[in-house]
C-alpha cells in the first residue's frame, strides 16, 4: 500500500480530532493502514449521525456502504454521497462523503490479509451502527429510549470501540516482527477492555447530549433499581439520585482500563511509537474520566466536560520520557489513575 495522498492525510487530521495523536506516532507501514480504516469507520459514522436523513435511509445507506466491502469495484457509493452531503453541515464530513470513492480505491488496493482485517472491523462498527438506529428513537422525535440491561450496555461499548481493540492486535502482529509471538487471545481480550473503557468515558462525559437526542446508554434496569426513569433525568437536579450508578460504573470503566493498561507493557521497549498510541489514548481518556467524576452538572447538556490542551500536552511529554521504561510507565499510569477517586467495586 502507498502512502495516503495528501488531501486525505489533511481530511483525515480534520476528522480525527484527538485520534490523530495516536495516528501520528504509529509507524508508518500501521500509520496507513490504520488510518484508512479510520477515514472508512467515520465515513460510516457520519452517515448514521446525519439526522436531516430519516433513520430508515441511514439504515439502507450503511446497507450500501457494508456491500460495497465485497465489491471489487465502486457500485453506489455516489448516491450515498450525493444523499448526505446536502443535509451534512459539518465540511470535513461532507468532504469525507465525497471522497469515499477514493478511500474505498485504496482499501481494494491494500494486500488481501489487511483488507479483511479493515472489512471484519467496519463490518462490526456498522452492525453497531444499524443496531443503535434500530433501537432509539429519531434525533427530533422527543422520546427519550433506555438500554434495558447492564449486558446491553457492555454489548454496545463492544461494538462501538472494544472491536477496535481486536482489529489493533491483529494489525500490530501482522506488521510489526516484534510481536509475533503475543498471545493473541490474551492481547485482543485486553484491547476490546481499553475500547470499552474510553467508550464507557465518552458515555458518562455525554449523558446529558445523548438524552437529548432520545439515547441513555444508562441501563433502565439500573435506573428503577434508584427508582428513576430515563425521563427523570432529563432533570438536571436528579444527578444527586444518580450518583451511586454513576460510581458504579465508574469502577467499571477504571477496570477496563486496568485490563487495557496490561496492553501497554506488553509491547517492548523497542517498539516505543506504539507503545505511545496505546497509552496516549488510555491516559486521556483516564484524566478525563476524572473530570466527569468531579463534574457536579453532569446532566446539564449547557456543561462540556474535557481536559485542557496543556494537560492533554502533558500527558504526552511525560509519558513519551518514560514509554521506554517499563517501571517508569507504569508509575506514570499509577499517577494518573490516582487523580480519580476512589470508587467501589462494580455490582455483578
Amino acid at each position: 500500500m502507498g502512502e495516503i495522498p495528501e488531501e486525505l492525510r489533511r481530511l483525515l487530521k480534520q476528522v480525527s480530532r484527538s485520534f490523530f495523536l495516536t495516528l501520528a506516532v504509529l509507524p508508518p507501514p500501521l500509520r496507513r493502514r490504520v488510518g484508512l480504516a479510520y477515514l472508512l469507520a467515520r465515513a460510516a459514522d457520519t452517515i448514521a449521525d446525519t439526522r436531516l436523513i430519516p433513520r430508515t435511509d441511514r439504515l439502507r445507506y450503511l446497507d450500501l456502504f457494508r456491500q460495497e466491502l465485497d465489491l471489487p469495484v465502486t457500485s453506489r457509493l455516489t448516491e450515498v454521497s450525493q444523499a448526505l452531503t446536502g443535509p451534512q453541515r459539518v465540511p470535513a464530513e461532507r468532504e469525507l462523503l465525497l471522497r469515499l470513492p477514493e478511500c474505498f480505491a485504496l482499501f481494494r488496493g491494500l494486500p488481501e490479509e489487511d483488507r479483511l482485517r479493515i472489512r471484519s472491523l467496519l463490518l462490526t462498527l456498522t452492525h453497531g451502527m444499524q443496531h443503535d438506529l434500530r433501537t432509539f428513537p429519531g434525533e427530533s422525535e422527543g422520546r427519550l429510549v433506555a438500554l434495558e440491561t447492564r449486558a446491553d450496555l457492555d454489548r454496545y461499548t463492544y461494538y462501538a470501540a472494544g472491536c477496535v481493540g481486536e482489529f489493533w492486535t491483529d494489525m500490530v502482529m501482522a506488521h510489526c516482527p516484534a510481536l509475533r509471538d503475543w498471545d493473541a487471545a490474551t492481547l485482543r481480550r485486553r484491547g476490546v477492555r481499553l475500547g470499552q473503557g474510553l467508550q464507557m468515558t465518552n458515555v458518562l462525559r455525554d449523558l446529558a447530549q445523548d438524552f437529548r437526542i432520545g439515547r441513555c446508554y444508562l441501563p433502565r434496569q439500573d435506573l428503577a433499581a434508584l427508582g428513576l426513569t430515563p425521563e427523570d433525568l432529563l432533570d438536571p437536579a436528579a444527578i444527586q439520585r444518580l450518583r451511586p450508578l454513576l460510581q458504579d460504573l465508574l469502577a467499571l470503566t477504571l477496570s477496563h482500563y486496568a485490563e487495557g493498561w496490561a496492553y501497554i507493557p506488553a509491547i517492548p521497549p523497542s517498539e516505543i511509537r506504539l507503545r505511545l498510541a496505546c497509552a496516549w489514548p488510555l491516559l486521556i481518556g483516564l484524566r478525563t474520566l476524572d473530570r466527569v467524576q468531579q463534574a457536579r452538572d453532569l446532566l446539564d447538556p449547557r456543561v462540556t466536560v474535557k481536559i485542557s490542551r496543556p494537560a492533554v500536552y502533558g500527558i504526552l511529554l511525560g509519558s513519551a520520557a518514560l514509554a521506554w521504561s517499563d517501571g517508569g510507565l507504569d508509575r506514570y499510569y499509577r499517577a494518573v489513575r490516582s487523580r480519580v477517586g476512589r470508587a467501589p467495586t462494580p455490582a455483578g
